[in-house]
């Protein structure tokens, strides 16, 4: 695995990458398939072949028959799940080995395994539905497959945890604990049901942190886990925004805090702010509660309405998602026989693809 691109693709020209990049496409054809997440720069999302979030493309991976190399622009879990679901012939390559997950990161697996065993004794498998996040390592995805748990994303977190709760008394969800909080009160959890319903497991903490009372109470356990991106926003920014719009129409990310998303016009997943945006009439004022390469695509791509970044302060940026450059999507795309592709091993990847067919189907569903 390289950590850099070498040296003749950092000194080419922008121009002289995309004729490269343009070329490999067309010498491969149907054979080669690039997936851009939406949090791309906007010169990699140009040369995307499909554009979505991490569940919609690790589906479309699975799809594309006639794709051998699936080249995922993206951060290291998208293109572990797009391993999980692919054929045997094809094989992921993630442009810039990198691209992590900070997030995602927050769940290690070893600390997950002990927050379970702790679990046992309040019910363990027969009381509790393990819910991994698709921000998530291959391990924990595996978990979930393996103790008849799932996998859900910021589109679908509330059909599978209505699935969950339809089956188990609890559920544990990992490792965004935003999301999980946020689709509980869609669902009706008032203040006083996310109180006594809902706790929150800090993984440093012996029994993460809490009681065995407030465990057995729990209909939510939620890890202590977030998305450094959306915690950006702040309850007051919508508020400020309004003095200066009042026609301005709030849009977020679930991945935000209670305080910003209960003060919003609409909430969803980055398909959802894209169809949003798309749907919304000239004239229209949107900020925006989200990764910043989004919203400047949105900007560029809508002219006619203003749309704006929601603290109106900061640079609400993805670092990692940032990683990616036509330097390494070139390099991708022309010399993927000598890199390393992406490989979950066959026994993380059999209860895993467990876990996000599950998801799949009670998406269908």
């Amino acid at each position: 695995m390289y950590n850099t691109t070498p040296q003749t693709y950092r000194e080419a020209t922008n121009a002289e990458l995309k004729e490269r990049i343009l070329s490999a496409k067309e010498k491969l054809g149907d054979k080669l398939v690039i997936l851009a997440h939406h949090y791309q720069r906007l010169e990699i999302v140009e040369f995307g072949d499909h554009i979505g979030d991490s569940y919609a493309l690790s589906v479309m991976a699975a799809e594309l028959e006639r794709a051998e190399t699936i080249v995922f622009c993206g951060v290291h879990f998208m293109a572990e799940s797009a391993d999980i679901l692919a054929k045997p012939h094809q094989s992921v390559f993630l442009p810039n080995p990198l691209a992590g997950c900070p997030m995602a990161d927050m769940a290690q697996i070893a600390d997950v395994f002990s927050a379970w065993d702790d679990l046992k004794s309040f019910g363990g498998v027969e009381a509790i539905t393990p819910i991994s996040y698709m921000n998530s390592a291959a391990a924990l995805k595996s978990f979930c497959g393996a103790n008849g748990g799932l996998i859900c994303t910021s589109s679908n977190a509330e059909k599978t945890m209505r699935w969950a709760w339809d089956r188990r008394e609890k559920i544990f969800l990992f490792p965004d604990r935003h999301l999980g909080y946020n689709t509980a009160r869609k669902m009706g959890f008032t203040d006083e049901d996310a109180e006594k319903y809902i706790v929150v497991w800090d993984f440093s903490k012996p029994q993460g942190g809490l009681t065995a009372e407030q465990i057995d109470r729990a209909k939510l356990i939620l890890w202590k886990g977030h998305c450094h991106v959306h915690m950006t926003f702040k309850g007051g920014h919508a508020a400020e925004l309004r003095q200066k719009y009042p026609d301005i129409k709030v849009l977020v990310h679930p991945e935000c805090s209670w305080d910003v998303v209960s003060q919003a016009d609409a909430v969803g997943s980055t398909k959802f702010i894209v169809e949003y945006c798309d749907k919304q009439p000239a004239g229209s004022v949107i900020a925006i509660g989200t990764e910043i390469n989004l919203i400047n695509r949105m900007a560029h791509e809508h002219p006619d309405k203003t749309i704006l970044e929601l603290s109106g302060m900061t640079c609400p940026v993805c670092a990692n998602m940032y990683r990616t450059t036509l330097n390494d999507l070139a390099y991708t795309v022309e010399n993927y026989q000598d890199m390393k592709p992406i490989r979950v091993s066959e026994r993380i990847k059999a209860n895993a693809k467990i876990a996000l067919e599950r998801m799949i189907e009670v998406t269908n569903s």
